[in-house]
């Protein structure tokens, strides 16, 4: 669960420290206080993105960190090790700084993460369903992805997608084939004269830097000869000859290393220099006797290598990479062969439609079961949500063709009032009962859902009186199993949380800023009574704000 909010430079915050409890949390204030700055700030720790302009007003950053408790989460712990996050024994850290120029970076227990990897922790963490949330529920996308949250086959839904891909890319690759079968044709004889001509150069295609230097050796033989033995010459053959002037040079040395002993290692440098330069001359004579002019092999390194300069310059690549080249046309020949065999093609279509009919039939099995499971539990909490009478029926309509999203249309049908037929959401339900639908349904989500905490957004919008009270007890059930944290503008919600914030805006020296406060029992009744009773709080609205927290 969320343990502490620390909040920095943040729009109107200047500096915020919050510590959260178990169960319903509630956060009023004015209109226009900065209640919803606190689940803003929250959602950039979680990795929502930061727009321009957030950082207070002169502050060089803003800084937002987030703490949680994570014990009893085996599953974030275990992706916490697998994403290389250093644990912070049973805590969780995640913050987020923002400069005053819009750059932002995100940290996991102290180490810098993307903002990807904070939307992975949030997961596991919380849900945050804003005031407007409930409009979404009008799509049909969004219904289907309530039923197939509610029935824990979001997986499986991913996969269905991915099947009914495959399915389409093996039917679009067997239509492909049977419409341009001329124009593969046409390739594939291009490709095998292409192929023909480079396998005619046989090994040489692998050995062109070979080739090349074997070439320039019997071209130049001539120079290397001459060359060879000038420097045989030079160096052991010549009157002046090196060898002979080292071997005249070593014995002096010799000779003075009898008087002087410390020239020994001198004379071993010599010694060794006299059995390279030996050693070198044998090489040189060696290599010297090697070396053969041959007119007829030099003609044929001519002609090869006029060949594969020619089929480099006709496919438009270098000559060292015609080897490269034959392996690529290689396989395109056997992609084309293959893509020639319909009947292949057509086992492979069957085949793939055949893994996605399985998988949408076992997601549609899923979908079922679960449709009656939450047309009940939504129905319930409308009767508690003063919606009596009234009843959700989740609607499975077959789509008649294969769908990505399976082989059914989802729909939610409402009667808002008993005795009327149920109709689509859309239609039939007022912006108060969409509001108050919308919370039974995101509350049923909740018991099916892992994440511990829960955070509403003034969902409770646009009601008031006996159903706004319908409405508080409906959350503090919720918080019974979840802590929950709720923005709310009516007193008959705030007066059943168990902790009370309460927002507030103020001006120091000009500058307007937003405080967040935590209530004693004393200062809720206050605050209650001002939800009640406006900006004249009366004796009276005094005791019924403490009757409604009494009771």
């Amino acid at each position: 669960m969320l343990l502490h909010l620390s909040i920095r430079n943040y729009l109107l915050v200047e500096s915020v420290e919050l510590d959260f409890a178990p169960g319903l949390t509630v956060l009023t204030g004015e209109t226009g206080a900065g209640k919803s700055i606190l689940v803003d700030a929250l959602a950039l720790a979680l990795g929502d993105r930061a727009e321009g302009g957030v950082v207070r007003q002169g502050a060089p950053r803003a800084e937002i960190a987030a703490e949680f408790a994570i014990d009893g989460l085996p599953a974030l712990a275990a992706w916490l090790d697998e994403a290389g996050f250093a644990p912070d024994g049973d805590a969780l850290i995640l913050r987020r700084v923002i400069d005053a120029g819009g750059r932002s970076r995100a940290f996991v227990n102290g180490s810098a993460a993307p903002l990807a990897q904070l939307k992975e922790a949030a997961d596991f963490l919380l849900d945050i369903h804003g005031q407007h949330a409930h409009h979404a529920l009008l799509r049909p996308q969004a219904q289907r992805e309530v039923l197939d949250a509610y029935a824990g086959a979001q997986p499986l839904a991913l996969t269905v997608n991915a099947a009914w891909h495959a399915w389409q890319a093996a039917r679009q690759q067997r239509l492909d084939a049977e419409t341009h079968g001329q124009a593969r044709q046409i390739e594939r004889e291009g490709l095998r004269l292409a192929v023909e001509e480079l396998r005619a150069l046989g090994d040489d295609l692998a050995r062109w830097d070979d080739i090349q230097a074997e070439h320039a050796r019997l071209a130049h033989v001539t120079t290397l000869l001459q060359g060879s033995h000038a420097l045989i010459e030079g160096l052991d053959d010549g009157e002046a000859a090196v060898a002979g002037q080292l071997g005249e040079m070593s014995a002096r040395l010799d000779g003075m290393q009898t008087v002087d002993d410390s020239l020994k290692e001198v004379a071993a440098l010599l010694n060794s220099a006299s059995a390279d330069l030996a050693e070198a001359v044998h090489a040189l004579r060696r290599y010297a006797g090697n070396l053969n002019p041959d007119p007829e092999r030099l003609a044929e390194l001519d002609r090869r290598l006029a060949d594969m300069h020619r089929l480099a310059r006709k496919h438009r690549v270098q000559p060292d990479a015609l080897a490269g080249l034959l392996e690529q046309f290689d396989m395109r020949l056997a992609a084309l062969a293959a893509g020639d065999d319909l009947d292949a093609l057509q086992a492979s279509e069957d085949a793939a439609l055949a893994r996605y009919q399985a998988d949408a039939r076992q997601l549609g099995a899923l979908r079922r079961k679960a449709a009656t499971g939450l047309s009940k539990q939504v129905t319930a909490a409308m009767d508690e949500l003063a919606l009596a009478g009234g009843r959700l029926d989740v609607q499975l309509q077959p789509t008649g063709e294969p769908r990505a999203h399976g082989l059914e249309d989802v729909g939610f049908l409402v009667a808002s009032h008993p005795g009327l037929p149920p109709g689509p959401l859309a239609k039939v339900a007022s912006g108060g009962e969409l509001s108050r639908i919308s919370l039974a349904i995101q509350t049923a989500l909740s018991g099916v859902a892992g994440v511990p905490t829960l955070i509403f957004d003034e969902v409770d919008v646009g009601i008031g009186g006996s159903v706004a009270e319908a409405v508080g007890r409906r959350l503090a059930k919720l918080g019974a199993t979840r802590q929950v944290l709720v923005i709310t503008h009516l007193p008959q919600v705030a007066a059943r949380g168990s902790q009370h914030l309460r927002v507030a805006k103020q001006a120091n020296g000009g500058v307007v800023s937003s405080n967040i406060a935590l209530l004693d029992a004393n200062a809720r009744v206050e605050e209650i009574a001002r939800m009640l009773g406006g900006m004249k709080i009366t004796a009276t609205t005094r005791q019924h704000a403490a009757e409604m927290l009494a009771n």
